[in-house]
Formats: structure tokens, C-alpha cells, sequence
């Protein structure tokens, strides 16, 4: 059974930092692409950032480009997000998702991925 379980979340100031981690289990973890996604409330799911099997090549959204950093340690099945310069357009309730396919392509698209984590929540406030 595939299970991803995101940790890390919680509040903090404008300017403040987080680690997320997304423990996986059920699969082939360091065989798949992996992604991070995020929903803010009232808005729709929201691409943050992407990772190559092997950890060597990333992908991010506009919106976090130069303050996230998305890794992956497949030894022990994990992927992370470390958040900085936070912002509080950057509250949300974040995800982790597995791709459909083996090494599938870093570009985010909805009917390549399958399973999501119940995710962690992020809240950026003073």
C-alpha cells in the first residue's frame, strides 16, 4: 500500500523558515518523480515544485523560485521542501505526490500523478 505522510508544518512570521517532510512507503520511492503541491483555502491545488528520481534535477513554480529548495534522501525514502522567506500568500495546506510512471518528466500534469499525502499546513503570519 503506498502511503505518503507530510510533517513539518506550522505557523510562522513573514521571513521565517520551515522543513517539510514527506515520509514514503508501499513503492519504489527512489524509482519516481516526486512533487510538492500546495491548496490555499477557496483556491485550487497549486504546482510548488518537482524532483528527479535520482535528485539531481528540480523544477519550481514562479512563485517560490530562489526561496524553496525541494531534495529527496532515497535511502531513507524521504522527500523534503525547506521553505524560506516566507510570505503569507505562501499559506496553504502543502502535499506531497507521487508520479504515475517510472522517471517521469519534472513538468507537473494532473493525470501523471497519483497518489497525494493528507499534507501539512502551512500558515505565515505575524
Amino acid at each position: 500500500e503506498v502511503q505518503l505522510v507530510e510533517s513539518g508544518g506550522g505557523l510562522v512570521e513573514p521571513g521565517g523558515s520551515l522543513r517539510l517532510s514527506c515520509a514514503s512507503s508501499g513503492f519504489t520511492f527512489y524509482t519516481y518523480t516526486m512533487y510538492w503541491v500546495r491548496q490555499a483555502p477557496g483556491k485550487g491545488l497549486e504546482w510548488v515544485a518537482s524532483i528527479s528520481a535520482d535528485g539531481l534535477s528540480t523544477s519550481y513554480a514562479d512563485s517560490v523560485k530562489g526561496r524553496f529548495t525541494v531534495s529527496r534522501d532515497n535511502a531513507k525514502n524521504t522527500l523534503y521542501l525547506q521553505l524560506d522567506s516566507l510570505k503569507p500568500e505562501d499559506t496553504a495546506m502543502y502535499s506531497c505526490q507521487k508520479s504515475r510512471i517510472i522517471d517521469a518528466p519534472l513538468k507537473y500534469v494532473a493525470a501523471r500523478v497519483d497518489y497525494r499525502g493528507q499534507g501539512t499546513q502551512v500558515t505565515v503570519s505575524s
